[in-house]
């Protein structure tokens, strides 16, 4: 796989140059100013000939990285009863789960695990993994627990626990990369920055690279519980020496460098002194039982598990004696006989417990069977049952105090894995559509929650996705603000992606489609983005089960957005389109428009700008004809970064004042904060630049206020150019380096791009060329990843300067061509005229005065009719220092007044010094 990949990236390379070579060529073919030698010289006369082989050659290697591009490892297995590629979520406690009263005497393993950190803490060494194996119901789990809470104080960075569903019965083990995903979430890494993709694999290796580095100078305890396989939790493993990894699982996993700890059924004088301690009855009375006792323990395996249910029924049974007890459980052996004789001692003591129980706590604990998560609440637990919040509570501590159900932080409950297969067979033999329903009413539970908390989360005017009318009824937990509806959402994040699979699993599509839509609002902000792909893809394909175009163009819409925030433009792209045919239908204006919307602002990305300002443009008209304000403010918003990109300033502020007011009335603060930055860039380019530092400034606090670092960081990034045009060397320096930081923190790449570029601007005025090249070139690189032809021409003529700087001619020229190509691809007029000003000041430095004198011209009628004045009076000095120096001092006077007066317009106090200075020699 590596040889072919090399082959294939060595044939890539050599086809560029080749593409590169016949680019210079034809374009010298054009313009005549120089001459290529031998051979070369020959395809230079015949230019048709250079562009067929151009198209020839450009055309391959689109083939070949289409090829490529389709070249992707194989996805990892999931169940049928879930289908191919839904979503999932790994549920992760950022503290270890309450320690039980149900542990009982371990000494010689806990001495041994302590004593193995202890000697590997004292001596250095690297701590070895631990792996906890054994049989269901052995105490796995609960040895790892209590065991944790022991070491918890050699490790104070933290404590995580993760339930890895290797063998929950109705649950698909969690895959790794979705666990990292948890886990990085869970150790405060924004989930913007979390790696994303569609390659599983290398998606998987970069969260577990990302994993490692966050672990990799910390002393923290991770718990791996119910681990399916070693494949699976190895790249969960932390890549320090000083992380304490303890596992979990039933099989006897095969590693290197570990500690293989087995749990087996406890020795029966412990299981006797367990019994004892959790049946609550004195010590002297059970004495005159002993022979019972032993039996009981024995005929449940002396598995933790089932000795405490039998304990907690002689509890809750004062009546009763140990005898009493002994005939109850042999009864229930003979019924369950049918069973595999290692689960029968264990399921005989929850066939006991469950029995004990009143009919309609009997009937709740059935349905927690069918739960398609991991852990619940009270609020769950009352959809599930179909009785209030506070039957549900009473339900749960009833069942936690007979040892059916374990407590979780947060007033939370578990089934242990084996209880919630019995609980599921129990269910199994009576009403088939029980299952059907349970998920009807948990999925429904969970719509009525989400519309409460999108009403915190979505924005102003926004609509919120709805739960049906018939669910209104439901009891929901209290979400007062946003802060508590975005926590409620992370930590039920799981379990809602848990019922879309079983919904689709369970044919129950409309639920699907629901649930996404619903989840929409929170997986775009909070992300990982690839799980919202898989979200909105399986709610795509339930739609189409369903024949609601509506909702799969809903679904479609959504997929598109979310490929966008990953730029994946061209997977963008392709979903807009479908979400527009299937508005259409169903002649559905409002999606239509919505999608249109989103089309252009894909479109504006990749500097389709044509293409850009007809998608915004037919999205507004649709948004006036529906009356949709807020609809009209975002079209006019991107309709206006459209005009400002084709260098249409009078458009582009027209479009986005309009946007502003729109805004302002909505009260939609994100909105305003948008636009005041975006105008701040247009008349930056204006020249208005006091006006265009109070309007980044207007929108930096606004973003504040939102706490919205990202765009924070965009604003602080155009407050560093406006000081650097206004000579505040050191303040842009300031601003671009504070808007990095955020950009690299947040993981916005296209973000931390720009800070790259505009600080490689920074160094070439203060002097370090170097430094501005590598910089520059990073940038680079970064605009070419992501596909951002705009950034790129932006950094190829910034970096022609520089290298011009260092005496690189051939390589600045180059640069400024590649960079001119593509501007005027774009059809970006301002940023043509500034790369002809770069490339005629090379010229002049270079003694070519003649020659640069043809770019100064040409950047000055473009400047003047954009109305783009800071190119307008660099194309005026640079006509006037070329006139000087071919016809001698006393020339160039009048264009390089010209230029001091726009300059001092500007406030460009630097310019105008060098210039004044130029002139005094003739004055005098």
């Amino acid at each position: 796989m590596r040889l072919r990949r090399g082959i294939a990236i060595a044939v890539v390379a050599g086809g560029s140059a080749v593409t590169t070579l016949l680019v210079g060529l034809v374009t010298n073919a054009v313009s005549d100013e120089s001459r290529w030698p031998g051979w070369l010289g020959w395809l230079q006369e015949h230019a048709w000939f250079s562009f067929v082989v151009l198209g020839v050659t450009t055309a391959g290697l689109a083939a070949l990285l289409a090829g490529l591009s389709e070249t992707r490892p194989p996805a990892p297995p999931v169940q049928p009863e879930d289908g191919a590629g839904l979503p999932g979520a790994a549920q992760v406690l950022r503290s270890l789960p309450r320690d039980t009263a149900a542990f009982t005497d371990r000494a010689a393993e806990l001495e041994r695990l302590v004593g193995s950190v202890r000697a590997s803490q004292e001596s250095g060494e690297a701590l070895p993994v631990h792996v906890i194996d054994g049989m269901p119901g052995a105490g796995k789990t609960t040895f790892a627990v209590h065991a944790g809470h022991l070491l918890s104080e050699r490790f104070p960075d933290g404590q995580l626990f993760v339930n890895l569903n290797g063998h929950t019965p109705g649950r698909t083990p969690v895959q790794a990369g979705e666990a990292l995903a948890s886990l990085l979430a869970a150790a405060g890494v924004p989930t913007q920055q979390i790696p994303v993709g569609d390659d599983v694999g290398a998606v998987t290796e970069a969260r577990a690279a990302m994993w490692r580095s966050r672990l990799a100078d910390k002393r923290a305890l991770l718990i791996l519980d119910n681990a399916a396989s070693y494949r699976q939790l190895e790249p969960l493993l932390p890549g320090g020496s000083d992380c304490l990894v303890l596992v979990t699982s039933r099989k006897r996993l095969v590693a290197n460098e570990e500690v293989v700890m087995s749990v087996e059924a406890l020795p029966p004088d412990h299981a006797v002194d367990l019994f004892v301690r959790l049946s609550g009855r004195p010590a002297e009375t059970l004495g005159r039982d002993r022979g019972v006792i032993d039996e009981l323990v024995r005929l449940c395996g002396c598995l933790p598990l089932g000795v405490s249910l039998l304990a907690a029924r002689l509890r809750h049974h004062p009546s009763w004696t140990a005898e009493d007890l002994h005939e109850r459980l042999m009864t229930a052996r003979d019924r369950l006989e049918e069973m595999r004789a290692g689960e029968r001692a264990v399921t005989a003591t929850f066939d006991l417990s469950y029995r004990d129980l009143d009919p309609e706590r009997q009937r709740f604990f059935r349905q927690l069977g069918f739960f398609p998560g991991t852990d619940l609440d009270t609020h769950v637990g009352a959809a599930l049952g179909d009785v209030s919040a506070a039957v549900a509570r009473g339900h749960l501590e009833a069942l936690y105090d007979d040892h059916l159900i374990d407590e979780h932080p947060g007033s939370r409950y578990r089934l242990h894995d084996l209880l919630r297969d019995y609980a599921r067979g129990l269910a199994a033999e009576e009403d088939s559509m029980d299952h059907v329903q349970a998920v009807q009413r948990v999925s429904s539970y969970y719509l009525a929650a989400l519309t409460v908390a999108n009403g915190h989360i979505v924005r102003s005017g926004a609509a919120v996705p709805l739960a049906p009318g018939d669910i209104s009824c439901l009891e929901t937990p209290v979400l007062a603000s946003r802060a508590d509806a975005l926590s409620w959402l992370e930590t039920e994040r799981a379990n809602i992606l848990a019922c879309v699979r079983r919904a689709n699993g369970l044919a129950l599509y409309d639920l699907v489609v629901r649930l996404a839509a619903a989840m929409a609002p929170f997986l775009r902000q909070a992300g990982p983005w690839d799980q919202a792909v898989r979200l909105h893809r399986t709610a795509a394909e339930a739609a189409r089960h369903t024949g609601d175009q509506r909702a799969r163009g809903d679904a479609l819409a959504e997929l598109g957005v979310v490929r966008r925030f990953m730029a994946s433009y061209p997977q963008a792209i392709e979903a807009l389109d479908g979400a527009v045919t299937a508005y259409e239908a169903v002649d559905e204006r409002r999606g239509k428009a919505d999608a249109l919307n989103q089309l252009g602002i894909v479109w504006y990305l990749t500097a389709d700008s044509e293409d850009a300002v007809r998608a915004q443009t037919e999205a507004l008209a649709l948004y006036r004809e529906l009356g949709y304000r807020l609809g009209q403010a975002n079209a006019l918003a991107d309709l206006g970064m459209t005009h400002r990109q084709l260098s249409r300033f009078d458009a582009a502020v027209e479009a986005q004042s309009e946007a502003l007011t729109l805004y302002r009335d909505l009260g939609d603060r994100y909105g305003e904060a948008n636009s005041l930055r975006d105008l701040g860039v247009v008349h930056c380019l204006m020249g208005s630049y006091d006006l265009a530092a109070r309007q980044h400034q207007a929108a930096f606090d606004i973003y504040l206020e939102l706490d919205d670092r990202v765009h924070q960081a965009y604003a602080l990034n155009e407050l560093g150019v406006v000081r650097r045009l206004t000579g505040d060397i050191d303040g842009a320096r300031r601003a671009h380096s504070r808007a990095l930081t955020y950009f690299t923190e947040l993981g916005e790449r296209f973000g931390r791009a720009n800070c790259v570029r505009h600080l490689g601007v920074v160094h070439r005025i203060s002097g370090d060329a170097a430094e501005a090249i590598r910089l520059l070139e990073e940038a680079l690189d970064a605009y070419r990843e992501l596909g951002s032809r705009g950034g790129e021409a932006a950094s190829l003529g910034e970096l022609g300067v520089a290298r011009g700087i260092v005496g690189e001619r051939d390589g600045a020229t180059e640069a400024l061509r590649l960079g001119l190509n593509i501007l005027r691809d774009l059809g970006d007029r301002c940023g043509e005229a500034e790369v002809l000003n770069h490339w005629g000041m090379l010229l002049l430095v270079s003694g070519e005065p003649t020659a640069a004198r043809r770019y100064f011209d040409q950047a000055l009628i473009l400047a003047r009719n954009i109305r783009c004045p800071l190119e307008e009076a660099r194309a005026l000095e640079g006509i006037g220092r070329c006139d000087r120096t071919v016809d001698g001092p006393g020339h160039g006077v009048d264009p390089l007044r010209a230029a001091v007066t726009v300059y001092r317009r500007l406030g460009v106090g630097t310019a105008v010094d060098d210039i004044e200075r130029l002139l005094v020699p003739r004055s005098g």
